[in-house]
């Protein structure tokens, strides 16, 4: 089906002004169809024209347009059209729609744990019409009255409050105008916990098989929620306008959520089931309050256009972060997005599709998916941090406050953002932007030292723009240096010039360690210097400011990626600092970070376990002196689970016997054992199957399948790979942890056969896969057998011209992290 165009979309609304919808969507016909009765009422703004609306229905049954009926064979590739249009409109459609498997659309997910279904819309971007018929374009906004007819143990959830009119029949509130995306129904055996909060009722939902995690975790949650609704309200000077609000933990969810107003969805994984380190929860708030600010920034005000899509996920990237420290416990937020969203952020940078903040104009919906990644949300944040320095925090919310009121259940554009901005500052802002906003890559930053008798005699901040997408951008930072855990000095500056002169550092002693952009204020490639990278091992750990630590680290992970810096220094940094890491989010990230990336990315193949021997030393010896339960203890424990040799140490933690304290009744932690013995062959398929019986629940299914999928066996291999990229019927979930055990082998020869096959197989997926699903799966599946006849064979598959978006944009994106590695590994040869 093909995709709306902006063209097409500009010519749309400049005709039709969308009244109201009215949807009735039947869940009471079984596992794979539903009903959807769509009535719409539209305005023409010249009469006698012709339009058309969106709609992907299974099948139709009836089209009526004001009275007259129409032909519902006419209704063809996503579109149906509408001819000899009125000043004033009523169309009504009655249609038979599919239930999605790929987590787009209206996705139904079956639990194993008790074989109870459930139900819930995920419409970004332009799953809409699968749903109910729309002008499915987010400036084309309307209120929404909404019915739902259900089974009778159903619970329906919605935009609007719901209230059960009749046994089965459910009728939510009519809503505030929404963009066609927004539109949502939770339906299925959910269980609640319910408050309220400033007269604004609250609730929290998830599958029946997770009440005892959700009742566990709701005063967290709803902590969170309140905080956050107290300081958006006093922030924006807008109340929140969309009557209850909702947050449902759905199964085989593809984001991490989505700001549905009054029904956020998140996916189910944030109900942890088990233990949970600091980081954890952090994540999870972030994400609440994340969601949240989208009511404001997305929800009241809509972008007009997907190209302004940063509009809505840089705003709120930027708002959680400032949440959660200025109004809840997580006060290092922007630590944990220095190690996490900046990291992933600057990986997006570093591949041949990065692109500008703002200004991509996205000629149609489907190519605006694929800059929907962590340039749109944390360089997009970092940059607003930049804006802020720029103009001055109280003229930057004075131009949000006024935005927003503007704009209010319209829409905006980037152009009227900033003219706001520059209303309320009074400067002009065309040069800041072009730098920032519409120039695409990162600067260098990097500091040189000349020094005499240990102090510094003269002191350079160096600022390098790319040579190939070269840039005028200030940044305000900090520099700060330490020895042996003192803080020798810090210089707090903008840089406007290729090299700033850095007076206040003049005289002061030469410091071990001395790290550019300290608080991690700016956007910038962050080059430490040879002798710092040198004294890390024994300094690194007695730095006293996580936020330094955290930059420091984020350097020599870009450093690797980038063949500056090599796997062993990066492991040399990690045996000696990171056992002695405070910080929940640093703790856990970096050794994640070690294990998944850096060890098999970068190292060869025949180091890997030498490597790995490594890192597990380090989780040892942290286990060791660790308190019980806490975060340093449980990020030890899974380190040396997910790296351990030791089969007796294994066998007996899988049985569940000498685990570490809080780990006892860990199913999720008994999983990354289990994996682990899978990948070295320790145990078969039968054994697999056993644990899958313990723990025969939704998220229990998909270790199994990934844990099967690892066992180093040309059986095991041809099994994972019919099922991966077969038309199995297999979910979103299923595919992507499939793909995550597939090349985990100890020797290239098990899957090197396969690698061709990839470039053949994965992208002939889209015929029955969704973009949003496959781009996942791309990623994951991508060949970790790192050779230069992959190389060659990824080029030849990127200039095909066959391809979706979506598994273009992955596939390049896979490319260049395999050519990372492929350089990273030339330039150190020596053993690791």
């Amino acid at each position: 089906m093909r995709s709306l165009t902006l063209a097409e979309a500009r010519e749309r609304s400049s005709l039709i002004t969308v009244t109201s919808y009215a949807v009735e969507l039947d869940l009471d016909q079984g596992a794979e169809v539903f009903g959807s009765r769509t009535v719409v009422r539209f305005a023409c703004a010249e009469p006698g024209a012709d339009s058309w609306v969106d709609l992907k229905a299974r099948s139709v049954e009836t089209v009526s347009l004001n009275g007259a009926p129409l032909d519902p064979a006419s209704a063809a590739d996503g579109r149906l059209a509408l001819t000899g249009l009125a000043a004033d409109n009523e169309l009504v459609v009655a249609a038979t729609m599919a239930y999605s498997h790929d987590g787009q659309g209206l996705h139904r997910a079956t639990d194993p744990a008790d074989d109870l279904d459930y139900v819930y819309g995920h419409l970004f971007l332009d799953a809409a019409p699968s749903v109910y018929a729309c002008f499915d374009q987010p400036d084309l906004k309307a209120p929404y009255d909404v019915t739902v007819h259900a089974p009778l143990d159903w619970t329906v959830l919605g935009n609007g409050a719901a209230e059960q009119t009749s046994p089965g029949t459910w009728t939510l509130a009519t809503t505030k105008p929404l963009a066609t995306y927004f539109m949502t129904v939770c339906a299925g055996p959910y269980v609640s916990v319910r408050d309220e909060h400033d007269g604004i009722p609250l609730g929290v939902h998830a599958r029946a098989s997770l009440r005892e995690p959700l009742e566990r975790h709701a005063a967290e949650l709803f902590d969170v929620t309140k905080r956050s609704f107290d300081y958006f309200h006093g922030l924006f000077g807008i109340r929140y306008p969309f009557g209850e609000y909702h947050q449902v933990f759905v199964p085989e969810f593809n984001a991490g959520a989505m700001e549905n107003p009054g029904c956020v969805t998140f996916r189910d994984q944030y109900l942890y089931r088990g233990a949970a380190t600091r980081d954890e929860l952090l994540t999870r708030a972030n994400t609440v309050s994340h969601e949240m600010s989208h009511m404001w920034f997305g929800d009241i005000v809509t972008m007009k256009w997907w190209d302004d899509l940063w509009l809505n996920e840089s705003f709120a990237e930027y708002m959680s972060h400032r949440c959660l420290v200025d109004a809840t416990e997580y006060t290092d937020a922007w630590v944990d997005s220095s190690i996490v969203r900046k990291v992933w952020g600057y990986g997006a940078e570093r591949s041949p599709s990065t692109h500008p903040v703002a200004g991509v104009e996205a000629l149609d919906a489907q190519s605006a998916l694929q800059n929907f990644d962590g340039i749109s949300y944390a360089k997009g944040a970092a940059t607003l941090r930049q804006l802020i320095a720029y103009v001055g925090d109280d003229q930057f919310i004075a131009g949000v406050r006024a935005y927003l009121t503007d704009k209010s259940y319209g829409n905006g554009t980037l152009a009227d953002f900033l003219g706001a901005i520059e209303t309320a500052s009074g400067k002009d802002l065309e040069a800041w932007s072009r730098g920032w906003l519409l120039t695409a890559d990162r600067d260098t930053i990097s500091v040189e030292i000349e020094e005499q008798d240990g102090l510094v005699e003269r002191a350079v901040m160096n600022r390098q723009s790319p040579p190939d997408r070269p840039a005028d951008r200030p940044h305000a930072f900090d520099v700060a240096g330490w020895t042996d855990g003192r803080e020798l000095g810090r210089v707090r500056a903008t840089i406007t010039a290729p090299e700033t002169t850095l007076a206040e550092l003049e005289g002061t002693p030469e410091p071990a360690v001395l790290v550019p952009n300290a608080s991690d204020l700016t956007w910038a490639r962050v080059r430490l210097s040879d002798s710092t990278v040198a004294a890390l091992p024994t300094q690194l750990a007695q730095i006293p400011d996580g936020q330094a630590r955290a930059v420091v680290w984020s350097s020599l992970i870009d450093g690797v990626h980038g063949a500056t810096t090599s796997p062993e220094a990066f492991l040399e940094v990690f045996d000696a600092a990171w056992p002695h890491e405070t910080n929940s989010s640093i703790l856990t990230r970096v050794a994640a970070y070690a294990e998944h990336r850096v060890v098999p990315y970068f190292v060869p193949r025949d180091q890997q376990e030498a490597a790995l021997a490594r890192l597990n030393r380090a989780g040892v010896g942290l286990l060791e002196r660790a308190t019980a339960g806490t975060t340093e203890s449980l990020a030890a424990a899974r380190l040396v689970a997910g790296t351990s040799d030791d089969e007796t140490l294994l066998r007996a933690w899988a049985d569940g016997k000498g685990l570490p304290a809080g780990l006892e009744e860990d199913g999720d932690f008994r999983w990354i054992v289990v994996r682990n013995l899978a990948s070295r062959g320790l145990i078969d398929v039968a054994d697999i199957d056993g644990f899958r019986a313990k723990d025969d629940t939704l998220q229990g299914g998909l270790n199994a399948l990934l844990c099967r999928a690892s066992l180093p066996r040309a059986e095991a291999k041809a099994w994972a790979w019919e099922q991966l990229t077969g038309r199995q019927g297999r979910s979103n979930y299923e595919m992507v942890h499939l793909a995550r055990g597939f090349w985990a082998a100890s020797d290239d020869a098990l899957v090197a056969d396969y690698v061709p096959r990839y470039f053949t197989d994965v992208p002939a997926m889209s015929a029955w896969v969704g973009e949003d699903a496959l781009s996942r799966v791309v990623l994951v599946a991508f060949p970790r057998v790192f050779t230069d006849e992959t190389a060659r064979l990824s080029a030849e598959a990127i200039s095909r011209d066959d391809l979706t978006p979506a598994v273009h944009r992955s596939l390049v994106d896979a490319d260049a992290e395999l050519r990372e590695a492929l350089a990273s590994r030339a330039t150190f040869a020596a053993a690791v």
